[in-house]
């Protein structure tokens, strides 16, 4: 797999921007693990790092073979690592033999006989003939995996598309498989190929209990210190291992940020004072009114300098250039009444705006948002601007173009932009749930997990909007011609750089993996197969697959860095030319902003920019280029700029 620092420019050459990928090569590190603090603990050459259990050396058995530390025969022994862990995270791939049974121990001490016997074991096994009941990824006889999700419309029905059995993520026996485990006082985790087994923590209240229940109710020292050796456990079965990574985490503050230092950057209120027109901070009732979520502030194009504030509830307000100093926002359309109510379901509500190229000429703008009714519907319709009021739309004017079912409430996406030869552009999310359990992603016959391209200057027989005769899928068996690409989780949001043409997503991960995709014609972006640049699921990457490829995200940062990323745009504006051509983007969770961009040697450039760690909901920009950022406020400032720091 190429590293991702080399794949795209953000000063964009249209069509260089992203290429398919291998996964990344056995014992090496990627470069968003470089930059944050993982290395590697097997080279894939040596076993310096480990030694026998209670043992100076290592067993004979143990021997490494094509880049792997294998079992192989008798004498090898359970080995720990040299070094002691406390707080840490670790990554590990692992292939068993058929019927095998091997284990991760943590937190490992050596005064009793066996290693299981002071530290919590991860289960390693071949679940399809392994004689334990106890399948690879549990904590042994302390936390299984949870049963998989049903939709809505399932559980209505009464299924839970696994019949209550637990998520079983293991590929077959002589297969690689990763692992993946955190321990911290504040949780632990165990994915087994990048899907969330469960959470723990050790020492609390439930892990007492379990403890209790447990065969370790009789060993005094099982699980009490919070400091011991890592443990590869030999139980009789040929085992190998590699692309051993640790990351120690510090007792407090964040890991290591891959940043290239801090933009001289500051937010600012963008709209001090101003009373946003249909909306107060104060209700009839006397109780705190709710909070307005901005999500995107954009423009119509049209030359006024006029800001367009969404906001979730299902209002767009229209706010006078910055020259008129404004004192009141006024309510452009307001969709409420029809628009689902995002305290029920937080990613449900108003989710996009975009205004026809031609705005200045026929008055059209379009938006995404998801219906308040008994379904759960979302839709793209187009609105026009009243023939009278420039500041006001038309709310009977509406023209729905597309509407579809959502499975979940959640992974809606919802941007909506026009791309550089006028068609519109709308991004969708898998549908919902965990693990993408209806596999949209994938699936060219539906439209979720994709992002959609349509012609609404014309109309096809049966559609309210025509399909680009360019789009990729046109004409393919079984795959709807609206795709444009696909491969997506939940893309939030979506933009497309004014100068570049470049059509930017970034997509919310699950658990492990954020990223941020340039968008190509006809691309794979390897949802539900791959989270960033990591293979996904119980199924591994076919040779067919890895010679069609998936795409790279341009950039990627872990769950330590950050859980939600919010997307931007490519800065193109005056005020800040330390950011001219780079992405600007956020973190919803860890409330952190940044820049990225490649300078000429290659490499990634990632800039902080300062903030005051406030959840990142959503950006924009007005008519000169320049930078707003987005979030939730009960007093109705929720909206910033962002100016130089001189």
């Amino acid at each position: 797999m190429r590293r991702f620092v080399l794949v795209g420019c953000l000063f964009l050459v249209p069509g260089l921007a992203g290429v398919a990928s291998a996964d990344l090569p056995p014992n090496t590190l990627s470069e968003a693990e470089r930059r944050s603090g993982w290395r590697l603990l097997f080279d894939g050459r040596s076993l310096d790092a480990f030694r026998g259990y209670r043992q100076e050396a290592i067993g004979p058995g143990w021997v490494v073979d094509d880049g792997a530390m294998v079992r192989t025969s008798k004498g090898a022994g359970d080995i720990v690592t040299k070094e002691q862990f406390g707080d840490f995270e670790l990554q590990l791939e692992y292939r068993i033999a058929r019927g095998g049974n091997s284990g991760l121990m943590f937190h490992v001490t050596e005064e009793e006989p066996r290693p299981w016997m002071t530290g919590p074991e991860v289960q390693i096994l071949d679940n399809a003939a392994g004689k334990d009941p106890q399948k690879a990824g549990w904590l042994y006889q302390l936390h299984a995996p949870k049963p998989l999700q049903a939709s809505s419309s399932q559980a209505a029905q009464g299924s839970t598309q696994g019949g209550g059995e637990p998520v079983d993520a293991t590929r077959p026996a002589g297969t690689w498989n990763h692992l993946y485990l955190r321990v911290s006082p504040a949780s632990g985790e165990v994915c087994v190929n990048g899907v969330r087994y469960y959470t723990f923590k050790k020492g609390s209240k439930d892990w007492d209990e379990r403890v209790a229940a447990s065969k370790f109710a009789a060993m005094p020292k099982f699980g009490k210190t919070p400091r011991g050796h890592l443990c590869l456990q030999d139980h009789g079965d040929e085992v190998a291992f590699r692309s051993i990574k640790i990351r120690e985490l510090p007792a407090e503050g964040p890991v290591p940020q891959p940043e290239d230092g801090a933009a001289p950057v500051r937010a600012v209120e963008a709209f001090p004072g101003i009373a946003w027109d249909g909306w107060s901070a104060d209700s009839a009732d006397g109780k705190p009114a709710t909070p307005m979520r901005p999500l995107l502030v954009t423009h119509a194009g049209d030359g006024s300098g006029r800001r367009f504030v969404v906001d979730q509830s299902g209002m767009i307000h229209v706010v006078p250039p910055a020259a008129s100093n404004p004192t009141k926002a006024m309510l452009f359309l307001d969709v409420r009444e029809t628009t689902a109510v995002w305290q029920k379901s937080n990613e449900e509500g108003l989710l996009g705006l975009t205004f026809h190229p031609k705005y200045r000429e026929n008055g059209e703008f379009f938006i995404c948002y998801c219906l308040r009714s008994e379904k759960r519907l979302e839709r793209v319709s187009r609105f026009r601007v009243r023939a009278n009021d420039p500041d006001r739309a038309d709310p009977a004017s509406e023209e729905v173009l597309l509407e579809l079912e959502q499975p979940f409430a959640n992974h809606n996406g919802g941007s909506i932009a026009f791309d550089s030869d006028g068609f519109l552009l709308f991004a969708l999310g898998d549908g919902g749930g965990r693990d993408d359990p209806l596999r949209s992603g994938q699936d060219l016959s539906t439209l979720l997990g994709k992002i959609l391209r349509i012609d609404v200057d014309r109309r096809d027989a049966g559609r309210a909007y025509a399909i680009p005769a360019d789009n990729p899928f046109v004409g393919r068996d079984g795959a709807r011609p609206e795709i444009y690409a696909y491969g997506f989780r939940n893309p939030w949001q979506m933009s497309v750089d004014p100068s570049t043409g470049a059509i930017w997503a970034a997509d919310v991960g699950q658990d492990l993996w954020e990223e941020i995709d340039v968008v190509k014609k006809g691309g794979n972006y390897g949802w539900s197969r791959r989270e960033g640049t990591r293979s996904f699921g119980p199924t591994a990457t076919s040779d067919a697959e890895a010679s069609a490829g998936w795409i790279d995200p341009v950039w990627e940062y872990d769950h330590q860095v950050g859980k939600s990323i919010t997307g931007g745009f490519v800065y193109r504006g005056r005020g800040i030319p330390e950011l001219l051509g780079g992405y600007l983007y956020g973190d919803h969770v860890s409330g952190r902003l940044w820049a990225v961009r490649i300078d000429e040697s290659g490499r990634a450039v990632n800039l902080a920019i300062p903030w005051a760690g406030l959840p990142v909901f959503g950006f924009g920009t007005d008519e000169a280029g320049e930078a707003y950022v987005t979030t939730a406020s009960a007093a109705g400032q929720g909206v910033f700029r962002l100016e130089r720091n001189p």
